[in-house]
């Protein structure tokens, strides 16, 4: 589980293809100083398991699975990534419950500048609109943001200076695929009213309420 606080811009130092599949090698520095081999680091949003590491960089098997869901196809070695340890129990929650299952990418169609932000319009596959609510959260490359708007299949996010600084969102330009994750709380309900011939309970409700908090 992951908060969308970007710890660090790490940057890809290598990429060993398979048929289906590939090994990410990572270099970076701050999210190594304490991992050990099976830990989670989120790749760009995506949750990936460290099968490797050394004193600048870590590996990480990245599966056909992973590969569908993400942008993962279109990197390079020298593409820089956002970076983030799996939350410790004694972390701070600063943005919202992400869980690092990739639901889609989405493609930049427009950026717009203010004056101490950066607007950024994200169009997405209409099926995932459901779970994007106005005011709601939404990882973005592995980024917490909230949403500004919505209509049709785009939505709107908002850059401030310091998130442009911690991250490699801004980097990015029109036409660019980025990995998308809904707030998981609203696929949630989802299963929960689709229970067929069933009625919300309290016991629901409180099973609602503990996935909300992380309890």
């Amino acid at each position: 589980m992951f908060t969308g606080i970007i710890e660090e811009i790490g940057k890809v130092e290598n990429i060993i293809k398979n048929t289906h599949s590939f090994k990410l090698i990572v270099k970076c520095k701050k999210v190594i100083q304490d991992v050990s081999v099976g830990d989670s680091i989120a790749v760009n949003g995506a949750c990936l398991t460290v099968t490797e590491f050394g004193e600048n960089s870590f590996s990480a098997d990245v599966t056909s699975e992973t590969m569908r869901r993400t942008a993962f196809s279109l990197l390079q070695i020298g593409t820089e990534v956002n970076l983030e340890r799996a939350l410790s129990f004694k972390g701070r929650l600063g943005g919202h419950i992400v869980l690092g299952h990739v639901d889609c990418c989405g493609k930049i169609i427009s950026e717009r500048k203010d004056e101490n932000a950066v607007h950024i319009k994200i169009e997405t596959e209409e099926k995932w609109f459901k779970y994007i609510i106005e005011k709601g959260s939404i990882a973005v490359d592995g980024i917490s943001l909230t949403i500004s708007e919505k209509s049709g299949k785009t939505f709107i996010v908002t850059i401030i200076p310091h998130t442009g600084i911690k991250t490699t969102l801004l980097n990015k330009k029109v036409g660019d695929m980025v990995n998308l994750e809904c707030d998981y709380l609203g696929k949630f309900v989802e299963q929960l009213i689709n229970k067929s011939n069933e009625k919300l309970t309290m016991k629901d409700l409180e099973l609602v309420r503990g996935k909300r908090y992380g309890i």
